[in-house]
């Protein structure tokens, strides 16, 4: 919003709940309730719908372009999760003409937004990839784990597909064999194939991504890379705090992964390194921004968005010019990562060239647009109040039963009232655990 907003775009927004925090962005012309299910045929017609209202904007709502028919402005469809960039792919018929999407068909972001289709692409392109394995039943993904090292890697297939509020998460470490077929068992809920892949050591400055555009010319002047310096959860999860910082190693192979895909538009993609081998294994790529794009956003204010909407209006892509050591931190996973490991340090901090962009820049807080970060900052409070009375009644209902079952247990007969004191808990334990001796 904030990226299109400055530029005098106006931008309107599909979301989950009218009050939500990025509802309050000054930066926002509408926000529109999503559909309640993610069809193609729902979605379209809600585009649509929101296309009419576009058309009354004028042209900047849309970027300056006119349908064939001279009826609306062409509007500018940025999809922010797998689910919708697939749905955009797939609805593309019915939305050319007063729609402006990159070139994209459903099988080409499948191919890399599925889990298990993304292995075996790498596989097939000779990529670095975690070794990954596709279990077809519980007893052949224990064997499976056991023959990957526990703990290992579950992933769902198509996390877009897991259902929402049944605790399944579309990334887990699993320790144990028997958490492995528990998983398994709970395929035909998860909507997707579990697959099991090696766990790559984390460790410090080992995670980086890769943001990037593909024009329509396939050129990606605006790609760069950045070091994932906290995350949450730690070691395995999202960007808490990322750095705009060289990698050519990562770069090429960014590169030469989308050459080859003949991939087009926005994209997002995760690497570790591996020590041991030193190949920066591909874990992740994802069809459209990343949360932390805003990090490669340049001293004009250039970044993969802004780049995409130059491109499908028909408007040149300046060169991009790179900010390396600037900051982007999401303020809510940061604190938390940092309560979490506090002593955690990165590398040495690189000096920001004079002229370059912002030092940092927050996901949540900006001087010129607050509210979205003041209703964050209330909603993650009432959050925390919700979870701490939860636990609350958990531990005094714990607590109640306890009571209730040493009230129960009936006294030996002729036994005194007093209570004596039972056994210490290394002295009960001593028969059993010593051992026997000769």
């Amino acid at each position: 919003m904030r990226s299109l907003g400055r530029a005098g775009i106006a931008v309107h927004a599909v979301v989950e709940s009218p009050a939500s925090p990025v509802a309050r962005s000054r930066y926002l012309r509408g926000a529109h309730r999503r559909p309640a299910e993610p069809s193609p045929a729902e979605l379209t017609r809600l585009l649509h719908r929101i296309a009419d209202l576009l058309a009354a904007d004028g042209p900047s709502a849309g970027g300056g372009t006119r349908s064939a028919d001279g009826a609306s402005p062409g509007a500018l469809l940025v999809p922010l999760d797998d689910i919708t960039a697939l749905l955009l792919a797939e609805c593309r018929p019915e939305l050319a003409g007063r729609f402006l999407l990159p070139d994209q068909s459903p099988e080409q972001l499948t191919r890399v937004a599925d889990k298990a289709q993304l292995a075996e692409t790498c596989r097939s392109l000779g990529l670095p990839h975690p070794r990954t394995e596709l279990p077809t039943g519980a007893d052949e993904a224990a064997a499976m784990a056991w023959s990957l090292g526990l703990p290992v890697v579950a992933k769902w297939s198509r996390p877009w597909l897991l259902p929402p509020g049944a605790g399944l998460r579309s990334t887990s470490v699993v320790g144990s064999l028997a958490e492995v077929r528990e998983l398994y068992a709970r395929t035909p809920q998860a909507g997707s194939r579990l697959l099991l892949q090696e766990l790559l050591p984390a460790g410090r400055d080992l995670d980086w991504f890769f943001h990037g555009y593909v024009d329509s010319a396939g050129g990606c002047a605006t790609g760069a890379t950045g070091r994932k310096e906290r995350s949450w959860p730690d070691g395995a999860g999202l960007t808490a705090v990322g750095r705009w910082t060289a990698n050519p190693a990562v770069d090429t192979a960014a590169r030469e992964l989308l050459a080859a895909l003949g991939y087009r538009g926005v994209c997002d993609l995760d690497f570790r390194l591996d020590r041991e081998t030193g190949a920066y294994h591909l874990l992740d790529f994802n069809p459209r921004p990343g949360a932390q794009f805003r990090l490669f956003a340049d001293r004009d204010g250039l970044d993969v968005v802004r780049a995409m909407h130059l491109d499908l209006t028909g408007r040149p892509v300046p060169a991009h010019r790179p900010g390396y050591g600037r900051r982007f931190v999401v303020e809510n996973y940061a604190a938390l990562s940092y309560l979490s490991s506090p002593r955690r340090r990165g590398a040495p901090e690189p000096a920001v060239p004079v002229g370059a962009p912002g030092r940092s820049e927050a996901a949540w807080f900006a001087a010129d647009d607050p509210w979205p970060a003041l209703a964050m900052l209330r909603a993650w409070c009432a959050h925390a109040v919700r979870k701490g009375l939860l636990t609350l009644r958990r531990l005094l209902i714990g607590a109640a039963r306890a009571r209730r079952a040493t009230a129960a247990v009936p006294a030996q007969p002729g036994a005194p009232a007093a209570a004596t004191p039972s056994p210490s808990p290394r002295s009960a334990a001593e028969p059993t655990d010593r051992m026997p001796q000769r």
